[in-house]
C-alpha cells in the first residue's frame, strides 16, 4: 500500500491492496482487487508501473533491512499486527489480508496462508474467496507449495 500511495501521491489510508500467499518472491499481488480511494488500481497506473510496484513489494523486507543496516524489518509486521488487533478489539468486521488457516478455501487445505479475511471481536469471522484467474490461482498454489516445503524442513 505504501509504494502505491507514494506513486500516486495519496495518503496510505486511501489504498486498499490485497496480496495472497506468502511474503517475498512467492507473494501473489492482486492489482484488479486493489483500489485507491475506491478506484481500481488498474485504471490509475500502467501495467508496467504496477509490475514494478509488485516487484518492489516482494523485495520490500530486504530493502528495509538494508536501510536499517542492523536488525530486521519488524516495523511493518508490528504495524500490521496492531492494525489487525484494533480491527478485532473495535469489532470493525474489516477485511484485511491475514495469515489464516485454510480448510478448503482457494482449494487449499490444512495450511496457514495469507488471504483476505473479515476480522471482528471473535477473530477471523469469514475468509473472503476472491475469484482468481488461472495465473493467480497457479501462483497461489506455488506459494502454498513453498510454505509446505518449508514446513517439511522443520
Amino acid at each position: 500500500e505504501t509504494f502505491i500511495a507514494q506513486e500516486l501521491k495519496v495518503p496510505v489510508s486511501k489504498v486498499k491492496a490485497h496480496v495472497l500467499g506468502t511474503h517475498g518472491d512467492d507473494m501473489v499481488p492482486l492489482p484488479q482487487f486493489t483500489t485507491v480511494d475506491g478506484k481500481p488500481l488498474t485504471q490509475l497506473l500502467s501495467k508496467e508501473k504496477i509490475e514494478a510496484i509488485n516487484k518492489r513489494t516482494a523485495t520490500g523486507g530486504a530493502e528495509i533491512v538494508s536501510l536499517l543496516k542492523t536488525g530486521s524489518a519488524y516495523y511493518a509486521p508490528a504495524s500490521a499486527a496492531a492494525f489487525m488487533a484494533t480491527a478485532m478489539l473495535q469489532n470493525r468486521h474489516e477485511v484485511i489480508s491475514s495469515c489464516v488457516y485454510l480448510n478448503g478455501e482457494y482449494g487449499i487445505k490444512d495450511l496457514y496462508l495469507g488471504v483476505p479475511a473479515k476480522l471482528g471481536k471473535h477473530g477471523v469471522e469469514e475468509i473472503i474467496e476472491l475469484k482468481l484467474d488461472t495465473e493467480e490461482k497457479a501462483a497461489l498454489e506455488r506459494s502454498a507449495a513453498s510454505v509446505r516445503a518449508n514446513l517439511a524442513k522443520i
